[in-house]
């Protein structure tokens, strides 16, 4: 590569940012001011923007080719990046001259930041960390890549249609994506079925047999290029998303002779690779296009990165030295194989040497703890999609096998067990297995959910291998979730404490003392009376929902799953509705409460979706009651995103973290609550233990069962029948809900989530109740001290500070990675 000379960024000023976005306005929006749209103007503000980070992006990506460094391949099916512009801003140290920019043209920035669509590239927590993780590496100048999916639809938009969810296409793209680059001239090809065949390459003693796979049909990988900047360090990584498409797109000839639709059909058809972030997978068609974006987009990653990124003549056996993949979950685990197909069928590599390179050059995180969540493909299907990387999983059983047999005797139920290839129910690929062999190290994402790993989960893979097994506990970035969701919080700690906490967050210690200063105190609650105001105008816009500003900020959001138990919140509201309304509690006695549910339910998971309504259908009885809503109300916005999330999460009073101990692998909900100053109520499961240990038992909420004693009442038989026998409250409450009060009188409406909860109860939701109940008290006992309340919120923020993600990409490096950052 040859030395040429970069363009320096735009002029750091007002006047000079005035000049690009009007460039930008005439000659690529092709309009004028006075007459340009609402996205017009964001489009060029947006363009401006990236403008000043160009620059460095191309000097990062310069720097990292030259020098050739240990990198970080970041690969991920999910990236919920949240909207762009606030981040680039602040970034690049703009957000004042941009304001003031907008501002001398007669627009207002506030306005075009709402013109921002966000692109609805994941699905809750997986992504999310995704995204503070490559925003982490920038800010810490580590050398790394991020790989996914350019979703067209990305997750679906959420409805409610008479309280039910319905999903609806989320169109993110339709206005245009200012942030993204593509670059079809480095398209990769990627191959799917037909089948395998044998060869002997070379002669005599010097021949060796060799695989050759031959494929059934190819797609194209197209690269779009996202810029991921550091926190004003002058660093740009970069995030690569693919986009499928055909590889001859349309048929001219049987276009012309009428047969329109099959003229596109390869189109369609490619496409569907990249249309739907976790298409519907209930039929065998669903489960074969989630498979097809899986391989999809690890065969492009790995690709690009040989290809693009390495230097010509590089040497394969040496890839370790260069790159760590890091599998997010086991969504990419079909690198592994793939991996292995490029060394030994493309570059020759004898078996051996292959598995040398691949098994350092690969790590996991396990993200789960459920057992249905840990992925198996269907051998039929894998060998009918990616035949020739079945062959390759299963020589890499075959020989993992001998190892276990060499070192624990012929043991066939050990065997079994932790064998790649499950029998039963059906023949099957056990994805987390597999990553475990393969994977120089798997680490857990909390230290509760890394020990059960090690424990259970994988118990017998940690015994053979005990140095592969580490924690990391996740993080959150502070710049998202407290310096841009949390201004007015980030003003006070930065006149407290200084500036520096934004990349150190450790520092937020310092505050400790502030917590006993009545005047910091003081000014703490005003911030949140603040954030609640914010809320409150977002959802009255956005949902049209009002809610009062003096209440409790009671909030539960996250995905919507039986295992985090959004059942036992709404059970605590109806039993505080039951009793206000019987008479049993003065509504004079109650601290008012806004409870706050956000989350989505897969399209195809039944039960969680009759959740949803249930919610949504309390809800309305709730807040119309003349008396209870005095007191209480339920708010339940569509579509929770990123977006709600920076204004909902700096509002909340009290975070809701009640999922069954041993279910959650950490959260990081939990996390964004806490640095932004909510108290929470929350079982002992996840990152809520290290969140209860750092921030002192007086300022955190615990209940219910812990890990061993909910294994051990699974063991003996669960029977949750008895806890509603036993228990008044409960059994009002279930009663309620099983008598139609909050379906029109219609006994039918909700019985499957009554009977399932009386019947299976499979996360111990009526067990955990009372404990709950009682945690709930000792909730508003607290809150009608605003003092003490306010000390114990400050002190949330000032000992949080370890779950920054900039400390888990430091674990990462010292633990897995073993990649520096790049010195200039």
């Amino acid at each position: 590569m040859t030395d040429t000379p970069l363009i320096t960024s735009p002029e750091h000023s007002v006047e000079g940012f005035v000049r690009e976005f009007l460039r930008e306005l005439n000659f690529t929006q092709g309009t004028v001011l006075e007459r340009a749209s609402t996205n017009d103007t964001y489009l060029a503000l947006a363009r401006t923007v990236r403008h000043y980070l160009m620059a460095r992006w191309m000097e990062t990506t310069t720097a990292h080719y030259r020098r050739q460094p240990k990198a970080v391949a970041y690969l991920s099916a999910e990236f919920l990046l949240g909207r762009q512009l606030d981040n680039a801003l602040l970034a690049a140290d703009l957000e004042e001259i941009a304001a003031e920019a907008m501002a001398s043209l007669g627009l207002d920035l506030d306005e075009l930041r709402q013109a921002e669509v966000e692109p609805g590239l994941g699905n809750g927590g997986l992504g999310r960390l995704a995204a503070c993780f490559i925003d982490s590496l920038a800010t810490m100048s580590v050398p790394a890549i991020g790989y996914g999916i350019r979703y067209e639809y990305g997750i679906f938009r959420q409805t409610f249609v008479d309280g039910r969810q319905v999903e609806e296409p989320d169109h993110w793209l339709d206005n245009g994506s200012p942030w993204e680059f593509a670059h079809p001239e480095h398209e990769v090809t990627v191959s799917f079925g037909g089948h395998t065949e044998k060869y002997t390459e070379g002669e005599g003693d010097d021949a060796v047999e060799r695989s050759r796979w031959v494929p059934g049909w190819q797609v194209l990988g197209v690269p779009y290029n996202y810029m991921v900047p550091g926190y004003r360090n002058g660093r740009v990584n970069t995030l690569r998303l693919w986009s499928a498409r055909a590889t001859h797109a349309f048929d001219l000839k049987i276009f012309n002779y009428g047969d329109y639709a099959e003229a596109v059909r390869a189109q369609t058809f490619a496409e569907n690779i990249s249309k739907v972030l976790y298409p519907e997978d209930s039929t065998p068609q669903g489960k074969e296009l989630r498979l097809q974006q899986q391989y999809f987009f690890v065969a492009c990653s790995l690709r690009d990165f040989i290809d693009q990124l390495l230097p010509e003549g590089f040497d394969l056996h040496r890839l370790h030295e260069r790159i760590c993949f890091q599998l997010n979950d086991t969504h990419p685990v079909i690198a592994v194989p793939e991996l292995m197909r490029i060394l030994v069928d493309e570059q020759g590599f004898a078996w051996e040497e292959a598995w040398e390179v691949t098994r350092r050059c690969f790590a996991y995180t396990c993200h789960t703890l459920l057992p249905e969540a840990l992925e198996v493909w269907p051998v039929e299907l894998l060998g009918r999609l990616l035949p020739r990387h079945l062959e390759i999983i299963y020589r890499i059983n075959d020989e993992f096998l001998d190892e276990v047999r060499a070192t624990y005797g012929d043991d066939e139920l050990l065997v079994r067990r932790m064998s790649i290839i499950a029998e039963h129910p059906f023949r099957a690929v056990r994805m987390a297995h597999l990553a475990t062999v393969a994977g120089t190290r798997v680490n857990g994402v909390a230290e509760l959910h890394s020990q059960l790993l090690r424990d259970k989960v994988l118990a017998d893979f940690a015994r053979l291998w005990p140095e592969k097994f580490t924690n990391v506990t996740n993080g959150v970035t502070p710049r998202r979730f407290v310096r841009l969701a949390n201004p007015g919080l980030s003003a006070l700690v930065t006149e407290a404490i200084g500036d520096g906490w934004v990349t150190d967050l450790d520092r937020l210690r310092e505050l400790e003392p502030f917590a006993d200063d009545p005047e910091f105190r003081r000014r703490f609650r005003d911030v949140k009376a603040a954030n609640k105001q914010r809320l409150v105008e977002l959802l009255e816009r956005r949902d049209g929902i009002e809610i009062p500003t003096d209440t409790m900020l009671d909030v539960m959001v996250k995905r919507l799953h039986e295992y985090k138990r959004q059942t036992l919140k709404i059970l605590h509201v109806i039993s505080l509705y039951d009793r206000i309304v019987s008479g049993e509690l003065d509504v004079a006695e109650v601290v008012p409460r806004t409870v706050v549910f956000g989350a989505k339910a897969a399209p195809g998971y039944v039960m969680a979706k009759e959740i949803i309504a249930l919610i949504n259908h309390v809800g309305a009885v709730v807040n119309s009651h003349p008396v209870a809503s005095q007191v209480l109300r339920v708010a339940f916005p569509a579509n929770y995103d990123v977006t709600v999330a920076e204004t909902l999460i700096p509002a909340a009073d009290l975070s809701e973290q009640i999922s069954l101990a041993g279910k959650e692998a950490s959260g990081t909900g939990n996390m964004k609550f806490a640095l932004n100053g909510a108290l929470t109520i929350g079982t002992d499961d996840g990152a809520n233990v290290e969140i209860r240990q750092l921030v002192g038992d007086d300022n955190f909420f615990l209940f219910g069962l812990t890990e061993p004693e909910a294994a051990a009442i699974a063991e003996t038989g669960y029977r949750p029948s008895a806890y509603y026998e036993e228990n008044p409250v409960l059994r009002r409450a279930l009663d309620l809900v099983a008598r139609g009060e909050f379906s029109g009188g219609d006994r039918s409406v909700f019985e499957p989530v009554v009977s399932n909860l009386l019947g299976e109860d499979r996360f111990m939701v009526l067990a955990d109740f009372q404990a709950y109940l009682d945690a709930q008290d000792r909730v508003e006992a607290a809150y009608r001290d605003p003092e003490a309340w306010s000390r114990s919120a400050v002190l949330n923020v000032a000992r949080s500070g370890f779950f920054s993600s900039d400390r888990s990409m430091r674990d990462y490096l010292d633990r897995i990675w073993h990649a520096e950052p790049l010195a200039d």
